[in-house]
């Protein structure tokens, strides 16, 4: 009977967690290929290039593709020109820049 009650308990743990507001989730690079195979998502060079135009010669150190609340984003960080390692948050689907903040 106790490992029930544990089983529900943890159970309904996980169900909240689901449900918490600001929880993303990585998508692989095979969702990722299949919408932008159904043209949900725009071309990651497409993207890249509104990076480009805010920050100039910067450099691409990490990008993933995550849904959150529903929303496709792509979280990416660069470093620019002056040596300052940014984290930008782009739209999927249109390449506007959601977040743009210095990394810690």
């Amino acid at each position: 009977m106790k490992f029930r009650r544990t089983t529900a308990l943890l159970l309904v743990m996980a169900c909240g967690f689901a449900s918490v507001p600001g929880i993303a989730r990585d998508l692989d690079q095979d969702e990722a290929l299949r919408l932008r195979r159904e043209g949900v998502i725009m071309p990651f060079e497409q993207l890249m290039q509104h990076i480009g135009n805010a920050y100039p010669g910067s450099t691409l150190l990490e990008a993933e593709l995550e849904e959150e609340d529903g929303v496709l984003v792509y979280e990416v960080e660069i470093l620019t020109t002056s040596g300052v390692v940014r984290e930008l948050e782009l739209d999927a689907r249109n390449g506007n820049i959601l977040k743009d903040e210095e990394d810690d």
